[in-house]
């Protein structure tokens, strides 16, 4: 409990921060709106190109769109810290202050960030998943909204694992190995198109390797009421804790690279 509000309290901090330069922030956020706006551009684009993508219609395209990027930009948004700051601790020498503190490291760098930039890539995701429910005439019921929110939060978790490797590497190498980037920023641009279009080795990275289609496309299908494999409708609310397994797994090897971690000097 004392972790969760000193989060809630550093955030709190870190926005007045942000909030200091109103003219620049303004500015930055409205270049974030257009660029998630231009990748929902393209969407529309390939459906009025095409119309759909195998059974997938406009409705649902629209849906897996939406809730890639709402999951992925509130990562960004309160996962900074790991997303975007700790490869520049590393390199500065920063890291070094946090480890003579008495919390844990993780919890000090998630707190030493945030960039509510993104808040308007997540309305962009937003409006994206009201348009999928309203074209594909989703009918809510308690089960989808708890699925709904399942997915969302265990995405959560899988994106700021999949960025915790980054920072592995980052701990014996000093520099960021943007190798990591193809499944991270990669793995958002290809799924926010359901998995099953791709050809079989993309399925099995985005399934065995890197869950997306486990965490956030199954639930999706369930929601649409057209599941992404031929599986059990029950297992769509057990697949996105593969998302909180991968962060579990990758949390430890954080810790153990931890005791590996040299001072740069800076």
């Amino acid at each position: 409990m004392d972790t969760i509000k000193l989060y809630i309290r550093s955030m709190g901090m870190l926005l007045k921060s942000q909030f200091q330069y109103p003219a620049s922030f303004f500015m930055q956020t409205l270049a974030q709106l257009v660029m998630e706006g231009g990748e929902m551009l393209a969407l529309i684009l390939v459906i009025d190109r095409f119309g759909h993508l195998g059974r997938w219609e406009p409705g649902d395209l629209f849906f897996f769109f939406g809730i890639m990027s709402v999951t992925f930009y509130l990562t960004e948004c309160f996962g900074r810290g790991i997303t975007g700051a700790f490869p520049s601790m590393v390199r500065m020498g920063q890291l070094d202050t946090l480890l003579i503190r008495p919390r844990g490291i993780v919890t000090q760098v998630l707190c030493s960030a945030i960039d509510p930039r993104r808040i308007t890539c997540i309305a962009v995701g937003t409006t994206a998943l009201v348009i999928g429910s309203r074209l594909s005439a989703v009918r809510w019921t308690f089960a989808k909204a708890f699925l709904m929110a399942e997915a969302v939060s265990f995405g959560f978790l899988l994106i700021l694992g999949l960025f915790m490797i980054e920072a592995i590497f980052c701990i014996h190498s000093v520099k960021s190995v943007e190798l990591v980037n193809a499944v991270t920023y990669g793995g958002r641009s290809a799924c926010q198109y359901p998995a099953t279009i791709y050809p079989r080795p993309l399925r099995v990275l985005f399934t065995a390797f890197a869950p997306f289609a486990l965490v956030l496309q199954v639930p999706a299908g369930y929601i649409l009421d057209k599941p992404l494999f031929d599986w059990p409708a029950w297992t769509a609310f057990l697949c996105p804790l593969s998302g909180a397994v991968l962060f579990g797994v990758i949390y430890m090897l954080f810790q153990r690279a931890m005791h590996f971690y040299r001072s740069t000097g800076s």
